[in-house]
């Protein structure tokens, strides 16, 4: 693939999208580059101050933007539940849903409003919730999108069935890699039903490398092990920018090239930063039975219903 940059995102005027965990790093990056593109976007998270903040740097970097922010914390049911309600209240159509908030490693266990592990409940089950709810709103013929946002710790992830929320050992990477191993296995199974179904929407999953964002700062690096300190000093030169690190998705999302169920990363070494291509995916990423396993597993813990 050739570099691929934000100048190359399609009009996306008269498209309706809705970002989660957009008040800042990757989610904000996408949120603009769609709104500079002329699309209509939801910024969707749980910090009023900081959806705000967003709103207005938005607007001063691009005038004219069409952006409102919604309060969505991913790690209640309920609060999907009562986010979906006003988004269909809008009577809109939408065109893109990108499945981006998450919380990274967080260095001792929590659970969610629904007593469910954080990290779990926030990566994925949130999603799944989400999309489950908004589908009426993204079948049809018009194309519509759902990106996942998944990571290169996928490759280190295993559903552990047996104790999906972690409640009889908890380790922070081993958590976060099984929620990101299950943000492609939804990606992946999302697509298949989309296919037999014939819902008529596009399922990809995309992750932004090694990328400079607080999503470090709010989970592992809260801690003061010598690993973490060592990828800081290394940083500079492993990682990339924020607004660099939103490409794979933003391709996915906009690109008529883009694949169905395709996963996209940077293409330089170990995926860690470049532009956008088509990323590896681990083996128990594409096990199919796993997949639906999940699926069934996540119907049952978040109630929702994809009739």
């Amino acid at each position: 693939m050739t570099t691929w940059t934000t100048s190359d995102i399609p009009a996306q005027t008269g498209k309706l999208a809705i970002v989660t965990g957009s008040t800042g790093g990757l989610g904000y990056q996408i949120a603009l580059a769609l709104a500079k593109a002329g699309a209509e976007v939801v910024l969707a998270a749980r910090d009023v101050d900081k959806g705000q903040q967003a709103l207005n740097d938005i607007a001063a970097a691009c005038s004219g933007a069409k952006v409102r922010f919604e309060l969505l914390d991913l790690a209640s049911v309920a609060s999907v539940a009562h986010f979906a309600g006003r988004i269909h209240a809008a009577g809109r159509r939408l065109d893109l849903l990108v499945n981006n908030a998450g919380v990274m490693a967080l260095p001792d266990r929590k659970v969610s409003a629904d007593n469910l592990e954080l990290q779990f409940a926030t990566n994925h089950l949130g999603h799944f919730a989400l999309t489950a709810r908004l589908l009426p709103l993204l079948r049809g013929n018009h194309g519509a999108r759902v990106v996942s946002m998944s990571s290169l710790a996928h490759r280190q992830g295993h559903i552990d069935f047996g104790d999906l929320q972690s409640t009889r050992a908890y380790h922070p990477w081993k958590a976060y890699s099984q929620s990101k191993l299950a943000n492609l296995l939804f990606t992946r199974e999302l697509q298949r039903r989309s296919d037999a179904a014939e819902w008529g929407l596009l399922s990809y999953a995309a992750h932004p490398g090694s990328s400079r964002t607080d999503l470090v700062a709010n989970g592992p690096g809260k801690a003061s092990s010598v690993l973490m300190r060592l990828a800081t000093l290394l940083e500079p030169l492993m990682s990339q920018s924020a607004a660099d690190g939103a490409l794979p998705a933003l391709y996915a999302a906009t690109s008529p090239a883009a694949a169905a169920g395709a996963y996209y990363g940077p293409d330089g070494f170990y995926e860690m930063k470049g532009p956008p291509s088509l990323a590896k995916i681990a083996s128990q990423g594409l096990d199919p039975a796993a997949a639906v396993r999940l699926w069934d597993c996540s119907n049952e813990l978040t109630g929702v219903s994809w009739d």
